[in-house]
């Protein structure tokens, strides 16, 4: 990794090795990872979450992308999406760009960065690991040390398990389930 200093302090900057072999294949499947600029945990309140979830939602809207699953930790977030009408550079970009306006919008810190400028990309090569990289992601949260289980942490959302909550009543019965 390659170091600059601020302030006397050195930080970590993303490596142009990062961009070896990084392809952007429309409806591909990614999970993305990408971490805060300054050492820190800055996603600890529902405010500040919520500029990253809505950021996610906006991608989705304007067909970017299309979210499988999210986890945003206190220092960084991983993203679970299928490419849309975007390429991937692009897309990242622009998640990057709405999420830090709206963060320093709600902490009046305009111009401040608060993303790293490279970022973590895996392409998913099969539908089946789908659901695998979902839950990796969604146990994040318990590898770190912050929940003792995932369903514990607030700051996450995985489409199969929403999609699953949406389909059953509350007693567990599927919503479709006829009764006798």
């Amino acid at each position: 990794m390659e170091a600059s200093h601020r302030a006397g302090k050195a930080v970590r900057m993303p490596s142009s090795r990062l961009l070896f072999g990084r392809r952007s294949i429309r409806f591909a499947y990614y999970t993305l990872t990408t971490t805060v600029a300054k050492p820190g945990r800055i996603f600890t309140d529902e405010a500040s979450v919520k500029c990253v979830v809505d950021a996610l939602r906006q991608s989705d809207q304007e067909h970017r992308s299309r979210t499988l699953a999210w986890v945003v930790m206190p220092d960084h977030m991983h993203w679970l999406m299928q490419l849309r009408d975007d390429d991937l550079s692009r897309c990242v970009q622009c998640f990057k760009s709405c999420s830090a306006r709206a963060f320093n919008l709600l902490h009046e810190s305009e111009g401040t960065a608060v993303w790293q400028r490279g970022y973590y990309d895996h392409c998913i090569r099969s539908a089946d690991g789908l659901r695998t990289h979902a839950q990796y992601l969604i146990e994040n949260p318990v590898r770190a040390g912050l929940v003792i289980v995932p369903e514990d942490y607030p700051h996450h959302w995985n489409r199969w398990l929403h999609e699953a909550a949406a389909s059953t009543n509350k007693n567990g019965t599927p919503k479709d389930a006829v009764s006798n």
